[in-house]
């Protein structure tokens, strides 16, 4: 084999083992690939989209209200949920006839789709290192009604990006 041959190949697989290295560390502590599986988010996200999630959102700040969040399910974490941050901690979630209430006033969702079965759930304050959690669809969807708080150690971060399928690209917020 010529020198140059030699070269050429040493150098490609230096460049293949270097971007195998860059995507790991990408993928283990900045960006993650996420699937949305049922219809939970809807109308916001859809079954089959690939979203991007942002890993290093929660390390610098707390979650925000209206964030879209990925998250060890509390009741079984070895499954992941994505649903949207509605109460943090110190705040009061109470739901009258699909209604949600804020520390006592309504609030605004123009993102959710109507619930036709009117349900009412009794107030809950939102524990220090919590985050209260609700799918943009009410009627189908295992949020926080049904599982409680979410530790905020268990969030994997939050969505920032639709990439797929291409004709869906969006920038989530």
């Amino acid at each position: 084999m010529s020198p140059s041959m030699k070269q050429f190949l040493r150098e490609s697989a230096e460049t293949v083992i270097i971007a195998l290295v860059l995507a790991l560390l990408i993928r283990g502590f900045l960006v993650e690939s996420f699937l949305v599986q049922g219809y939970s988010m809807e109308p916001t996200l859809h079954d089959g989209e690939r979203l991007l999630v942002n890993k290093l959102a929660y390390r610098l700040e707390a979650p925000e209200r209206g964030d879209i969040v990925v998250f060890r399910y509390p009741l079984n974490p070895k499954r992941d949920f994505i649903k949207r941050v509605v109460g943090t901690p110190g705040d009061t979630i109470e739901i009258r006839h699909n209604q949600v209430f804020l520390n006592g006033q309504p609030l605004k969702e123009d993102y959710i789709l109507p619930d036709r079965y009117p349900r009412n759930y009794q107030p809950v304050t939102v524990r220090p290192g919590t985050v209260y959690v609700l799918g943009d669809n009410r009627g189908n969807s295992e949020d926080s009604r049904i599982f409680g708080v979410v530790p905020i150690e268990n969030i994997k971060g939050r969505a920032f990006l639709v990439y797929w399928p291409v004709s869906e690209l969006e920038v989530i917020r």
